[in-house]
């Protein structure tokens, strides 16, 4: 008997945490599987998610930041404004971020229909807020949606979309290490994975 339960012990410890999982950087979203995932939430009248899904692309936060951020600090006279800042949870830096047009509307609608106070939570979870896990799983349900693979895209894929699309408009590595609140620019080239001799040659041509 005790034999038998060594032996679970030893085969359970040997079991990787990882088996079953895809590593590495999440992939960014592309345009189309932006609009195609906000026309689901619009069809289908899930009005926070839109509102979540919107405003995590356009502050490329990360989840933990994301699920922490007040009304207040998006909506502090009761309608949504078009500049906010956080301050991140792991460096504790303040990150200013843009609210779009259409993310400010989605916010709006959102604040209205539940009545949300300034000093609550932005993102309403099972209890009190959003938490991180609850998060990680509506971006997996957000994919499939659009027909893509749960398992390849995650919470980092949104906060990856817009800081990729701007580099690749621009090649401007200094505006994205703002905008994602990265200390240091060897971490955003990381971060979009840039070729180091193309960054390099980028970085040379921005004065700060």
């Amino acid at each position: 008997m005790m034999e038998n339960i060594q032996m679970n012990l030893n085969l359970s410890r040997h079991i990787p945490w990882n088996r079953g999982k895809l590593l590495g950087q999440k992939p960014p979203l592309q345009p189309k599987h932006i609009w195609s995932i906000r026309t689901q939430l619009q069809l289908t009248g899930k009005v926070r998610d839109l509102a979540l899904f919107n405003l995590a692309i356009d502050s490329k936060l990360r989840g933990c930041d994301v699920v922490s951020i007040l009304v207040e600090d998006v909506a502090p006279h009761g309608y949504a404004i078009d500049r906010a800042a956080v301050r991140q949870q792991k460096t504790g830096r303040p990150v200013k971020f843009e609210i779009t047009e259409q993310t400010r509307t989605a916010l709006d609608v959102y604040i209205s229909k539940f009545s949300l106070k300034e000093e609550r939570y932005l993102f309403k979870g099972r209890h009190d807020h959003l938490t991180t896990r609850q998060y990680a799983r509506l971006v997996g349900d957000w994919v499939e949606l659009v027909g893509l693979d749960r398992k390849r895209f995650g919470t980092h894929s949104l906060r990856r979309t817009k800081a990729a699309l701007i580099y690749k408009k621009t090649g401007n590595l200094r505006a994205v290490q703002l905008l994602l609140g990265h200390t240091k620019i060897e971490s955003t080239v990381r971060y979009l994975g840039v070729e180091v001799d193309d960054a390099l040659e980028i970085a040379e041509k921005i004065e700060v």
